[in-house]
């Protein structure tokens, strides 16, 4: 997704880590909060707190796409972020229904779903896990939103590449029997394949009966790709707006490392211990979301998500 102009500076060309929180937790942010100003029958998700963590140079871009819908940035991009917190939401609003006991939101970024959806306030203890520098960032913002930190949820700091998740999430009171959904929602892309091995394998061996995981992925291919990655579906902007995106995140420390085998996520998740494997295309969600007044917005086929059981 392409992001407000002068946002560069000399330490993203070198491609060093930026100090600060994730740009892409501020991407994102922005997508939620643009498409929660459309009409309720419109608008694919709603996320009323995604807005209080944008900075002024977001506000000012959201602002010009509101008052003209062709200057969002590459809508293909937009919508397909858009489907995918919506596909989320469902989820874990049907987990909850089912018995829910436990939301681990692993790279939580400046994601809002303890705070919003209703069901996870009162029944679920939900888990943030993130690099320190993302985190006190969105701490401080929850403090700003609501006055003080909800006691169903639990912060987690942890840097994925160099620190053991699994002993930090126990640490914090992470209960191993217990009904648990993990969700993985634009972060595995930015691991190395051994961190995501790791990850998968503490999930599989360490969450109750009915446990789930649900995430996006890229295919390998699509990685080293350099032009025409999503095909003929894609439009020519959407395809020049992910080889940005990818070069763009690579210059501010978060370049896309892992991709699953083209053809191979059923066999990648049964093989690190999960079954009732669930591969939900952008055919898919395109078909479940964008009807009616929404029938004719494009969205990018590189995107595609799954969910599958602890085995």
């Amino acid at each position: 997704m392409e992001k407000p102009e002068n946002t560069k500076n000399k330490t993203f060309e070198t491609g060093e880590k930026k100090k600060g929180s994730s740009t892409t937790a501020e991407n994102v942010a922005f997508v939620r909060a643009l498409e929660s100003l459309k009409p309720e029958g419109e608008r694919i998700c709603y996320d009323p707190y995604a807005v209080r963590f944008l900075s002024q140079q977001y506000l000012t871009f959201m602002e010009v796409a509101a008052h003209d819908p062709s200057k969002t940035p590459f809508p293909g991009i937009h919508n397909s972020l858009s489907a995918r917190v919506r596909y989320f939401d469902d989820f874990v609003k049907r987990s909850i229904d089912e018995g829910l006991e436990q939301l681990v939101i692993l790279g939580a970024g400046y994601d809002t779903r303890a705070y919003r959806i209703e069901g996870l306030k009162s029944n679920v203890r939900v888990f943030e896990v993130d690099h320190p520098e993302t985190q006190s960032v969105k701490i401080k913002k929850i403090k700003d939103i609501f006055g003080l930190l909800p006691d169903h949820v639990e912060y987690v700091s942890v840097d994925f590449e160099t620190e053991d998740f699994s002993q930090r999430l126990l640490e914090h009171g992470y209960e191993k029997s217990q009904k648990t959904v993990f969700i993985m929602e634009g972060l595995i892309y930015y691991l190395p394949p051994k961190a995501v091995d790791e990850m998968l394998c503490f999930i599989a061996k360490n969450s109750g009966v009915g446990s789930a995981i649900i995430f996006d992925y890229v295919y390998e291919s699509s990685i080293d790709r350099t032009n025409g990655i999503c095909g003929v579906k894609c439009t020519a902007c959407d395809q020049i707006a992910i080889m940005d995106a990818k070069k763009d995140m690579a210059q501010q420390g978060e370049p896309y490392k892992f991709g699953v085998k083209d053809g191979m996520l059923e066999t990648f998740v049964v093989q690190r211990g999960f079954s009732q494997v669930c591969n939900v295309t952008s055919e898919d969600y395109k078909k479940a979301y964008f009807q009616g007044i929404n029938e004719n917005r494009p969205v990018c086929y590189l995107s595609h998500f799954a969910h599958a059981i602890v085995e």
